[in-house]
Formats: C-alpha cells, sequence, structure tokens
C-alpha cells in the first residue's frame, strides 16, 4: 500500500522533501502549512526544484493548517521551531493507528514537544545534512545530502521503512543507533553558520572567504563541541572541520536563519546558540562567541541593528 505522507511546513527544506517523495511516486505526499501564497502555488504548479542537474518539478497535495488534515502513516515535522508548540496536536491527531512522526527540525527540544502531544513510542527524530532556499512559494534551490535518523522503543521498529522511502525518493539515509551525537554535530553548524550569515546577510560560503567571519565560525563550531563533550555526548574530534565543509558544501544556500531575516519572520536563535548557552551555563562551560552571536540576532530581529551594517565590526567577543 501507497503510504500517505504529511508534511508540516511549506518552507524551503519542506517542500524539497515533499517534491523528492512525490516525484518518487512510492508516497501520497500533502504539505500543510500556513502560509497562503505557497499553498495556492503549490496546488496550481507543484512545486519546483533547481539542482545541479537542472529544474524539475513534482505535483503534491497542499493545505491550509485550519483545514481538515488527512490521516497519514507518516508525518514529517519541517516547520520552524517556534510553531513546534502549534502542530504538535495536529501531528498527533493526524497520525493514523500505527502511524510515525519525524522531526527533521533545527536545534533542542522539538523532540520533547511533540513527544508530549504524539506519545514517544509513535515518534522518531533525524537530522538532515541538507539545505534548501527557498526563491518563491513552492520554488527552491536544493543543495542535497544525507538523512541520520534515530527513534528510541516501538517507533525503532519503523526506521528501516522510514529509510527506504526516503532512499527511493533518491536522499542517503542513514540509521543511527544513538542520534545525539548527530543531533549535537548538525548543531554546531547551524550555531556557527546560520546567525553569522543571518547578521553579514551572505550566502554560506562567503563566511569561509574572510578571515574574520570564519574564525568566528571555527570558534562557535568548538564551544558547541565542548558543551557536547561535557555532557559526556562524542562528537569526534573534527567538529570545526565538519562545520567548515558544510559551508563549504552549502557555499550558495542562503541558511534558513538569514531567509528569516530577509523574510521579517522569527528566527530559531533561542533552540540554537540559545540552548547552548543555556546548557553551557549549567556545566560550567565557557561560551561567549554562541552568547555574543545570540545577543547580535537578538538584537537585530529587535530593529535595534541598521539595516546593511558590518555587526562584526563592532564589539566582538
Amino acid at each position: 500500500m501507497t503510504p500517505r505522507v504529511l508534511i508540516l511546513g511549506t518552507g524551503a527544506l519542506a517542500c524539497f522533501f515533499g517534491a523528492r517523495l512525490g516525484r518518487s511516486g512510492r508516497a501520497q505526499v500533502t504539505l500543510a502549512g500556513t502560509w497562503i501564497e505557497a499553498i495556492g502555488t503549490i496546488r496550481a504548479r507543484g512545486i519546483t526544484v533547481l539542482e545541479d542537474g537542472g529544474p524539475w518539478q513534482a505535483r503534491v497535495e497542499a493545505l491550509s493548517l485550519t483545514e481538515p488534515l488527512p490521516q497519514a502513516d507518516l508525518v514529517l515535522v519541517l516547520v520552524k521551531s517556534t510553531q513546534t508548540a502549534r502542530v504538535a496536536p495536529l501531528a498527533a491527531r493526524a497520525l493514523g493507528l500505527d502511524g510515525l512522526a519525524v522531526t527533521l527540525q533545527n536545534g533542542l527540544g522539538n523532540a520533547a514537544i511533540l513527544a508530549a502531544a504524539t506519545g514517544a513510542d509513535r515518534l522518531a527524530q533525524g537530522v538532515a545534512f541538507c539545505g534548501a532556499t527557498l526563491l518563491a512559494p513552492g520554488r527552491v534551490r536544493a543543495f542535497p545530502g544525507r538523512v541520520v535518523l534515530g527513534a528510541a522503543g516501538p517507533a525503532s521498529g519503523r526506521l528501516p521503512d522510514l529509510a527506504r522511502l526516503l532512499a527511493s525518493s533518491g536522499l542517503v539515509a542513514e540509521i543511527a543507533d544513538d542520534l545525539t551525537p548527530h543531533l549535537w554535530r548538525k548543531l554546531a553548524a547551524n550555531c556557527a553558520i546560520n546567525p553569522l550569515s543571518a547578521l553579514l546577510h551572505v550566502p554560506n560560503g562567503a563566511l569561509l572567504a574572510d578571515p574574520e567571519s570564519r574564525s568566528l565560525l571555527e570558534a562557535a563550531a568548538r564551544e558547541v563541541a565542548e558543551v557536547a563533550r561535557a555532557k559526556s555526548i562524542d562528537v569526534g574530534p573534527d567538529v570545526v572541520a565538519a562545520t567548515v565543509e558544510v559551508a563549504r558544501h552549502t557555499a550558495q544556500n542562503r541558511s534558513s536563519m538569514l531567509q528569516d531575516i530577509e523574510g521579517g519572520r522569527p528566527t530559531e536563535i533561542e533552540v540554537m546558540n540559545g540552548a547552548v548557552v543555556s546548557e553551557g551555563q549549567a556545566l560550567g562551560v565557557p561560551t561567549p562567541v554562541n552568547a555574543w552571536l545570540l545577543e547580535r540576532v537578538r538584537g537585530l530581529t529587535a530593529g535595534r541593528l541598521a539595516e546593511g551594517a558590518t555587526p562584526l565590526l563592532v564589539s566582538q567577543p
């Protein structure tokens, strides 16, 4: 039986995953969100994806979160962390009897919010080492990568089917016995790349071209690794090098935080750098660069930094 997939979100990564799954023909795909213009575009023309091999389109269903959502075998949660609490009960209601919800979101804390609604035995978590830039409603530029999946208890038995479904859509999917190190390695990349790119208004690769921004990028990633190790999480010795490689691999991508800043939307700074700073304070691990980035992005979103300013040249840590 063709699985029914509900994707909560209509942003860049939601469109990318939805298009890949829809094009494969292996799933019945519906995207649901609050962005009315995107919903209308997807209904009328489908999703357009630009990749190195050229542009392609996929047709999927699209709904507003205010409409009745279909029952689903798989619910992929790809909304921003600021919307997790809102969509958690919707995800729980949409899950079929043997359904599985999967969060592929950035930052820390989303899984706990979702598990409270769905039950931990119906929730899995994943880390998406890929990027997507929203070009227009229903139109994205994609930077494919791999997805690492993990779950505890009964939900873990559903992961092989999920990995095969993702693989059938052209995504590299892996299952980890312990997802935590992968979550923290992705967190290091997010904490280093996202706020810097947002503050400088540049794509990821430009952060490596400037010695000052590259130094801050590496320092932010290093601090995340130090906090992880204080929590006895083995993130390996190469977190900084891996973060640099993420920026290089996604050089043309405009990070999700930069896209949020440009779109006038709330950012995920609190579940990224904010979470690391809080964890560091609790453990006695200094995180001055992450704290500085946190305050600068807070200031930017509060309108305290002039548009077009060069924040890195002022009050560096």
